[in-house]
């Protein structure tokens, strides 16, 4: 091939590279990502006139919040305390009972709550059990007893729980993952044989709280003020802002068929961004890292499609976590990362975009930088003197490929 049609082959190719990466225009949103308006104030574009440190991501996020249904105290609210209906250690089918009477053998043993919610003994009509204390199905069992002509008095009866069983319940509303979910029981591998074999039984497994977290915690939107809970066609309000900011909570236990709603305030609370047994465990992201300095996620210790970062990590910590800040600045210094998102509450998604070097400098403007969600993705862009120079490599590759063709 003539060296002068090979220059200009090569130079068309290197112009056609080089035009490939021009700036790339912002997304479309359809939200109002840029002035603020998305789910989180955390992704509207810096503002040059800005110079003075004053957060404003949080006023802006808090600006559109309902007012909470259980009022603004914490720990005072009107539902901070749970009814009594709701207290103490309650049944549900499947759990593992020993009733005792003194001198008996033929009611004295150990029983399973039925499928339908009830205990059932020998010689006896079924006594309703789900949803109700120990004690009060022991008072019901004296009375069957005399009623049913085997003890002229009433007799002691002890019903002690053996065993809780693990406990199926619908949660809904502002949680990032709502489902049925599976609550208490323990694994084989986890039985500690003592406490098996010893009378009585206590769990945490089958607590308001283990719900909430089971549907993949709560999201920032969340009205903790006003739980719902449903049970048996009745609802009850709790007050679970206590289990975030360090006072009691009614952290109820449930049973099964128990239905949970979380309203939502409508808004983004940048105080919900923190670990807490209702938060989700941690959060799971998609990530991209760079072509150069590692051109493979394997080289760069990044996992074959997420990586876990902690509950309340923002935008600029899982940059750095996937080797995208640092290097020579000369070559890595106009880095660029994409976070992709979507609005929890409207299912938009969203799409931004940080200079990486900018959101270095600007630690005065950390409201500027987003709080990460579960299922974000993250995408790193390279300099453009690290795409020059792969332009480069390219054309010398193109070039020394045509020169051996004969």
């Amino acid at each position: 091939m003539p060296v002068a049609p090979l220059r200009n082959a090569i130079s068309l190719l290197a112009f056609g590279i080089a035009a490939g990466c021009t700036v790339t225009p912002p997304s479309d949103n359809i939200e109002p990502v840029a002035e603020g308006g998305a789910y989180q104030a955390q992704y509207r574009m810096f503002e040059a006139r800005e110079a003075s440190p004053v957060l404003r991501s949080e006023t802006m996020n808090r600006s559109r919040c309902r007012p909470p249904i259980g009022g603004d105290g914490r720990g005072a609210g009107k539902y901070s305390h749970a009814p009594s209906a709701l207290t103490g250690e309650v049944l549900t089918r499947g759990d593992l009972v020993s009733l005792r009477l003194p001198d008996d053998e033929d009611f004295t043993a150990q029983y399973v709550i039925s499928r339908d919610g009830t205990l059932k003994l020998p010689y006896l009509s079924p006594i309703k059990a789900q949803g109700r204390t120990p004690q009060a199905v022991a008072r019901d069992v004296e009375r069957a007893l005399v009623a049913g002509g085997y003890y002229d008095e009433t007799p002691d009866v002890s019903v002690l729980v053996m065993d809780f069983a693990p406990a199926r319940v619908a949660v809904s509303g502002a949680v990032f993952e709502p489902h049925a979910v599976d609550i208490g029981g323990v694994p084989g591998d986890q039985v500690d044989s003592l406490r098996q074999s010893a009378l009585g039984a206590s769990s945490e497994g089958r607590n308001l709280s283990v719900a909430l977290r089971g549907a993949g915690g709560v999201r920032p939107d969340a009205d903790l003020s006003a739980v719902k809970l449903t049970r048996g066609g009745t609802t009850y309000t709790l007050d679970m802002r206590g289990i975030l900011y360090g006072y009691d909570a009614p952290d109820v236990v449930l049973i099964a068929g128990d239905e949970i709603n979380v309203p939502s305030r409508m808004c983004f609370q940048d105080d919900l961004m923190q670990p807490s047994p209702i938060s989700p465990p941690g959060i799971s992201l998609f990530l991209s890292n760079l072509t150069q300095p590692a051109n493979n996620n394997a080289a760069s210790a990044i996992g074959e499609t997420v990586r876990q970062v902690p509950y309340g990590a923002r935008f600029m910590q899982a940059v750095v976590d996937n080797n995208c800040v640092g290097g020579a600045r000369a070559s890595s210094a106009s880095r660029s990362a994409a976070l992709f998102s979507r609005n929890p509450m409207t299912k938009v998604s969203t799409v931004i975009e940080r200079p990486i070097e900018v959101m270095r400098a600007r630690a005065d403007r950390d409201d500027y930088d987003p709080f990460l969600l579960p299922g974000d993705a993250i995408a790193c862009y390279d300099s453009s003197v690290t795409n020059l120079a792969e332009i480069g490599r390219v054309v010398t590759v193109v070039g020394a490929a045509a020169l051996v063709v004969p």
